[in-house]
Formats: structure tokens, C-alpha cells, sequence
């Protein structure tokens, strides 16, 4: 490169790939230093420094001031420095700017090659500075090509890669095709970023609705989650800070325009659009709409939850295979256990009847355990004496007693256990109460039970 070239290099360089002047100045100097020193040793004392006004890379050699001279390239004589400063003295250091051709070709090769791996460097940090800022946003690319499965993209300046498993099944692109995703990652490798995009990512889905959704840049609607099966279908949890609007009608759109925009860009995967609550039960019941939902049983210990729904209803709440209350629980981040009326109140009619059978409970006394949330012999086995002591009839002692028969039960170790048949519960005319056959007329009535303790599980009806 020819030295008066430089200057109009190193400004083309910087303004086509964005790279600041002043690293590849210094590339520069670290290449042409590099070279003198394969060309004189490493012992040289070399300054290389740019020379702005006429854009020149300028190479000092400096050498001691000496009476006699043992290094030749360390050192200069008294009568050679007396020629470069009159006044200089013996242990001065002189610089005398040397000849950039003189390096040879090997050298020149040397400072090539660190001026090309710099600039990678510098271009590899501009890239990387420039989107790692830019995560959770959506970017548009044209497909370049493809690599065992994965799409890459073209983003201008650099390549992104989009993965098979952050790519939506059945889309299929060509190269040259549009694609717009999500900047899913930025990663800072030694062969230069890594840009992941995904269009099957949850945060796709939310930031196309932010686009779409101007109520939401805004921030008078927020959206609270998102869980998806990509190409398939989808839920997204929205909620308002303002009475006046509907989260959900302000996602749909006039005519569902604004929805309708989504699904397009996702190639028709049907979307939910769904009001969140503070109440999880009832963000639980939103969630698995259109099902409705009879009752609720929360178990906060386990983050799990027991969804009762009409018999005509467990198709609809359980979706096609599994995948309506799959969503769900990925949308509200509790487990679901969807129950038809009928399979629940048979299981809890098996749960009383173990209470019942249990050596010194009867019925009146398996009511008064049920009330108090102790629906199975399972239950009541992992109680504490403190909490039996409150129900009627029962002390220390007996407390203690009906534990260590429940164990026993429980493990197998009372085998002589008449089990009263259901016959028996039909003559005696009672039956378990508020689990079976119940019917609540009060939409959203709240009750709060436990097996092992009361605080831990909440019970919704809203029949």
C-alpha cells in the first residue's frame, strides 16, 4: 500500500464497516512494528506513530549515544549523533525515521496479515456492540443460505443464524426469501458474532403484538406471559392499567385487524387471547377458556392445581392432545390436573370410604375429618396432632391414635380392614359432604382446604 494511499484507506474502511479510526490507525502502527521488529530483532527500540496531517504512518528507530560502539543496532556514535543534534551527549537516546520499504517482503506480508486479523477484530467488536443491545428485538433478513437444517440470514453488515429448533415447523423458505425474527442472543466468538434469531420463541409472538398493539408501546396494556406451540396455536395473557379500555378487544383489533396481522406473520397459528388476573384460579379458568370450569382445588406446596370441569367439557379443557391445557400451565406456571364432575366426585367417594374404614372412625366422625380437609385416609396419615385436636371429639390421645392407624393403613400394614361398602353408606342416608353431588348456586365462592394443612389448598366453585 502506498503511503499516501493510508489516509484514504483507513476512511474508507471506517465508514464502510463502521469501525472507528482511530483502532485501525493503531492496527496500523502495531503492523508496521510488528515488521520492523521480524526485520531487525526484537531487541530494536521502534516508535511507530500516524502523522495526521499528511496521513503517513511514520518509524523511529532510536539508538543510545555511545563512545564505542558494541550494538550496532542499540547504539550510535558520538560523531553520528553530533550530525542528528549538535547538542546531544553520551546516553541520549536518538531516533533516526527509517525507510518502510526497506522492511522486506516477508515483513510486509507479516504487517498485511496483522492489519487484516485488526480490522476482523475491530469489525467482529463493531458488529457485536451494535446488536447486543439490540436483544428482544425483531429484525428483518433475507435468506442466504443453509447449513445441515439451520437458515442463514442476511442482516446487512453480518449473518445470523437461525437454528432448526428456533424455526417454526412447516414454514419452508428459499434463499433470497424475507424473513423477519427475533434477535433471540448475541454471542462474542473467536470467529465473530453470533447473532441467534428464532421465530419460534414466545417473545416473537409478544413483540409482533407490541408492534401491532399501540395501546401496549403505550403501556396502558402490559402482557403478562405468552406460551406457544409454534405453527400451531398459541396464548398470550394481556391486562390493562385503565378501566375504560379492554385489554383483549385492544389486542384484537377493529374486526380482529390487529390479531389478524399476527396470525398472517405467523402463518396461521391460532391465537388466544386471554384477560390475566391476580386471583391464579381464576387466571387458571381464563387460561383454558372455552372450557368452563366447575371447580378449582389449589395446592400452593406443589404449585398444582386440580381443574374440575362437566363431563361435556374435558374434550374442550383438555384440547386436542393435551394441547389446550398444556398451553395453560405453561401460560399460568401452575400444574394442571383437568378431572370430568364425574371421575372427581367417584374419586372422592373412594377417598371418604377410606376414612370410613379406618379402625374407630365413623361416619359422623369421617364428616367432621372431610370438613376440616382430610378427604382420604392418605391425607389424614400426614397430618399433625395440633391440627386434629381443633376437630370436635378428638384430643391428644385420639389425635394421636388415628395418625398412627392412618399410617399403618397407608402402608399396607392393617390387613384386617373391613371396608364398608357403599351399600352400607346408603343405609345409613349420608353421604360426604360439598364434594359429592354438590352443586353451589354462588358463582365464585372461595374455600380454603388442606390435607395436611388448611392454608395450603384453596378450593374454587363457580358451577
Amino acid at each position: 500500500m502506498h503511503i499516501s494511499d493510508i489516509k484514504r484507506v483507513v476512511d474508507q474502511v471506517s465508514r464502510d464497516k463502521g469501525i472507528d479510526r482511530l483502532i485501525l490507525i493503531k492496527a496500523l502502527e502495531e503492523a508496521l512494528r510488528s515488521a520492523a521488529r521480524k526485520r531487525f530483532g526484537s531487541k530494536v527500540d521502534i516508535e511507530v506513530q500516524y502523522n495526521e496531517e499528511n496521513g503517513e504512518i511514520e518509524v523511529f528507530q532510536f539508538k543510545e549515544v555511545v563512545e564505542e560502539i558494541t550494538e550496532p543496532d542499540l547504539q550510535i556514535s558520538m560523531t553520528e549523533g553530533k550530525k542528528l543534534d549538535p547538542e546531544c551527549e553520551v546516553g541520549d537516546s536518538l531516533g533516526t525515521k527509517m525507510d518502510t520499504t526497506t522492511f522486506g517482503r516477508i515483513a510486509a506480508q507479516s504487517a498485511k496479515q496483522v492489519i487484516i486479523q485488526k480490522m476482523k477484530d475491530a469489525e467482529r467488536d463493531a458488529v457485536y456492540a451494535n446488536f447486543i443491545d439490540r436483544k428482544g428485538e425483531i429484525i428483518n433478513g433475507i435468506v442466504q443460505r443453509f447449513d445441515r437444517g439451520d437458515i442463514i440470514v442476511n442482516l446487512g453488515n453480518t449473518e445470523g443464524v437461525m437454528p432448526v429448533r428456533e424455526q417454526v415447523p412447516k414454514e419452508n423458505y428459499r434463499r433470497g426469501d424475507r424473513v423477519r425474527a427475533l434477535i433471540l442472543d448475541v454471542y462474542h466468538e473467536s470467529r465473530g458474532p453470533q447473532i441467534l434469531l428464532s421465530r419460534a420463541h414466545p417473545e416473537f409472538l409478544i413483540n409482533l403484538f407490541k408492534t401491532e398493539v399501540p395501546e401496549i408501546s403505550e403501556g396502558i396494556v402490559s402482557i403478562m406471559g405468552a406460551a406457544r406451540e409454534p405453527g400451531s396455536r398459541a396464548k398470550i395473557a394481556v391486562t390493562s392499567n385503565d378501566a375504560d379500555i379492554d385489554p383483549v378487544g385492544a389486542c384484537v383489533g377493529m374486526k380482529g385487524s390487529r390479531v389478524q396481522n399476527v396470525v398472517q406473520e405467523l402463518r396461521g397459528e391460532k391465537i388466544d387471547i386471554i384477560t390475566y388476573h391476580l386471583d391464579p384460579a381464576k387466571y387458571v379458568c381464563n387460561a383454558l377458556a372455552p372450557a368452563e370450569i366447575s371447580r378449582v382445588i389449589i395446592d400452593e406446596g406443589n404449585q398444582t392445581m386440580e381443574v374440575i370441569v362437566p363431563d361435556e367439557y374435558l374434550s374442550v379443557a383438555i384440547g386436542k392432545r393435551g394441547q389446550n391445557v398444556r398451553l395453560a400451565s405453561r401460560l399460568t406456571a401452575w400444574n394442571l390436573d383437568v378431572k370430568s364432575e364425574s371421575s372427581y366426585s367417584e374419586a372422592m367417594m373412594d377417598n371418604y370410604q377410606t376414612l370410613v374404614s379406618l379402625p374407630g372412625v365413623g361416619m359422623s366422625l369421617a364428616d367432621a375429618l372431610y370438613e376440616k380437609g382430610f378427604f382420604s385416609a392418605e391425607e389424614l396419615s400426614k397430618a399433625t396432632v395440633e391440627e386434629l385436636i381443633d376437630i370436635r371429639d378428638i384430643d391428644e390421645t385420639k389425635a394421636e391414635e388415628l395418625i398412627d392407624i392412618a399410617q399403618q393403613y397407608v402402608n399396607g400394614l392393617l390387613e384386617d380392614i373391613e371396608v364398608i361398602a357403599s351399600s352400607e353408606a346408603d343405609e345409613n342416608e349420608e353421604v360426604p359432604p360439598d364434594e359429592v353431588g354438590d352443586t353451589e348456586t354462588e358463582s365464585d365462592a372461595i374455600e380454603t382446604e388442606s390435607p395436611s394443612n388448611p392454608s395450603d389448598k384453596t378450593e374454587l366453585a363457580d358451577s
